[in-house]
């Protein structure tokens, strides 16, 4: 299938790794122009060259900065004054107990998880809707569904984009810019690493996916961590002019984890 993203903008937030850079990857290699984006200029390079190593000939190019950051988001918009494709990938997470979480770190999660995503897209939506073609994807969460008591902050994030999304795609009736959210369950990335060193306590990665989906998420019908390029292939899609009829949504990748028919 012809995706017709050959010569497309694309702009990835937090996309030098996981979830965010198997976008990147599989953007380009349907012949999208990709903007990586990190926080620091090493991971941006070492990003492209990942992606220039998996897509030969990949016409990928970076911006290092924090876009959780206002201003940084106005250096970004000065450099790229319009984008065919914008993922409101960028996210952090954190596994706390619910009465261990001061108002600063809601704060801190509010602004990169949603904030990033509102300024990146009204900065961009207005020459979108003026083409009257455009996409636009949040990376949400089964978490914004089914909130994990582990990272409660976390979760409501997930829901406020899931709104965020919905209430944009409204905003673009009739337009030929589409609006959705991918939600992800969970995902084999970098971060998943990261936790899972600090829990294993001796096991092997096998038996603590395998704990995992007995007691976090016994819901999951796939019975595994998804992989970082399996998210990136529905995201793709939904960036793709096949996708067209594909508004409003909330799209879940999540493995079966959340149960409901709809």
């Amino acid at each position: 299938m012809d995706l017709h993203l050959e010569g497309k903008l694309a702009l990835v937030s937090g996309s030098t790794k996981g979830i965010g850079l198997a976008i990147a990857t599989g953007l380009a290699r349907e012949g999208a122009r990709v903007i990586v984006n990190g926080r620091k200029q090493a991971s941006v390079d070492e990003a492209l060259a990942k992606v220039r190593t998996d897509v030969p000939g990949a016409n990928v190019e970076g911006f290092a900065g924090d876009l959780s950051d206002a201003s940084q988001i106005d250096a970004l918009v000065a450099r790229y004054p319009a984008v065919d494709v914008l993922v409101n990938n960028l996210g952090i997470f954190d596994l706390k107990p619910f009465e261990e979480i001061p108002d600063d770190e809601w704060l801190r999660f509010f602004n990169t998880n949603v904030m990033s995503g509102v300024r990146l897209t009204r900065a961009y939506l207005p020459k979108m809707k003026a083409k009257n073609r455009g996409r636009v994807v949040f990376i949400s969460s089964e978490s914004g569904i089914q909130i994990p008591v582990e990272m409660i902050h976390y979760g409501v994030t997930k829901t406020a984009q899931l709104g965020l999304s919905r209430g944009l795609a409204e905003h673009c009736a009739g337009t030929g810019v589409t609006v959705n959210a991918v939600l992800p369950g969970p995902t084999h990335s970098d971060g998943l690493d990261e936790m899972a060193a600090k829990g294993l306590g001796g096991k092997s990665f096998a038996e603590f996916e395998k704990g995992f989906f007995e007691t976090a998420r016994p819901s999951s019908l796939l019975k595994r961590f998804a992989t970082t390029e399996e998210v990136a292939n529905m995201v793709v899609y939904v960036c793709s002019e096949a996708a067209s009829a594909t508004n409003g949504a909330a799209l879940r990748v999540d493995g079966g984890v959340v149960r409901a028919a709809f």
